[in-house]
């Protein structure tokens, strides 16, 4: 490939819009107005774009969205301005969502790679999960209207209630909320540490949980 095939082939596309993936990998944001991103998720910018610190939705720290009894959170920042915002996550795979007007979804902090200012946040802990976490576990609750950006580590897969599902490969979920599922049985069989092994178990026949292909453990605060 010469200079300037690779150069017409690799160069952005614009589809109009606002979010638009260039590749499975890197997201392409045309900013005019205000957009939250994953810290540190920016790979380049162009127009006129400023950054700052973002503070929680639960009064935490400056910068994160963050608990505040377990100290788990998302380091976020908010990008306002003109031009294209470029976003990517170590490789990750990005999956856009289209939430409607009283649509939500709960994810993953470290999965949440950007969502448009029209929608709604918050941190909202599910405390009957004792054990997986000090406190319980944490995720963001997204809120439509409005597009968000999430990652993946491969090709998700969608699964129907009722299912449990390993917590550090669980992505997210929407119309259903978990409880904890205790399998004692299956720790001794993979040689577990502990005795006992926590998993999320949703149950009824609503709404749909996303789990990837790896386990991801939460970075320390």
């Amino acid at each position: 490939m010469n200079i300037d095939d690779f150069v017409s082939t690799n160069e952005p596309t614009d589809d109009g819009e606002q979010f638009q993936l260039e590749n499975d990998k890197l997201l392409d944001v045309a900013l005019d107005g205000s957009v939250i991103a994953k810290a540190g998720s920016m790979i380049a910018h162009d127009g006129d774009i400023s950054f700052e610190g973002q503070s929680s939705a639960e009064g935490g720290i400056t910068g994160f969205l963050k608990e505040a009894t377990t100290g788990e959170g998302t380091p976020v920042m908010e990008a306002t301005g003109t031009g294209h915002l470029y976003l990517a996550d170590q490789e990750k795979k990005i999956q856009l969502l289209e939430l409607e007007a009283g649509q939500s979804v709960s994810v993953n902090g470290n999965d949440v790679l950007a969502f448009e200012s029209s929608v709604t946040y918050e941190i909202r802990t599910v405390e009957s999960i004792a054990g997986f976490s000090a406190g319980g576990m944490t995720n963001v609750f997204l809120e439509g209207p409005g597009t968000i950006a999430i990652t993946t580590h491969g090709e998700p897969l969608v699964l129907r209630p009722p299912v449990r599902t390993d917590p550090s490969a669980t992505v997210a979920w929407s119309g259903t909320t978990p409880d904890s599922h205790v399998d004692s049985v299956l720790s001794n069989l993979i040689g577990q540490s502990s005795d006992e092994t926590y998993q999320l178990e949703f149950t009824g026949s609503d709404g749909f949980v996303v789990v990837q292909p790896y386990e991801e453990t939460t970075p320390q605060q």
